[in-house]
């Protein structure tokens, strides 16, 4: 995930302390029922698609830029998933965050997949049986916009 000019300029003040980041999915489904994923560039990863919301954007709306910055696939946010706050993160620079993210089902409306920037080394569409290898928290994304359940939270303790 490129880093905004926004969140630049908010380091260049705060240093590498933690700072709190909104953070959006989008777990894309085409009309075959097939799931979009990205392999990251900075950690070779397969992920759906995620980024950060620019000031003053609507999360459906970044979720839905996102995917077609990165994938060149134009979709529609259908509804909300799941909401979770990750683990704390420090990048190799010392960096600190930790993302609130909200999780998009999306639909598909055209374009075709490819790597449309510098933050993927590879785009495409796979069956939901035939993932490559993600991380458990990718896996439960996709898991949750497959049921038909209400929007997934932590529940409090």
């Amino acid at each position: 995930m490129a880093t905004p000019d926004f969140i630049r300029t908010i380091r260049a003040a705060a240093g590498h302390q933690l700072l709190w980041l909104p953070g959006v999915s989008a777990v894309v489904f085409d009309d075959e029922g097939r799931v979009l994923l990205g392999q990251r560039a900075d950690n070779q990863q397969w992920t759906v698609v995620n980024g950060i919301p620019d000031p003053g954007e609507q999360p459906a709306a970044a979720a839905v830029r996102e995917v077609y910055e990165e994938t060149g696939v134009r979709c529609v946010a259908e509804r909300v998933v799941l909401v979770r706050s990750s683990q704390e993160v420090t990048y190799p620079n010392g960096d600190m965050c930790q993302f609130m993210d909200i999780t998009f089902r999306c639909r598909a409306l055209g374009g075709e997949a490819r790597v449309n920037d510098d933050e993927s080394l590879e785009v495409g569409w796979f069956e939901v049986d035939a993932l490559p290898r993600m991380k458990e928290s990718q896996l439960f994304r996709i898991k949750q916009a497959l049921a038909d359940e209400p929007t997934w939270f932590e529940p409090m303790d």
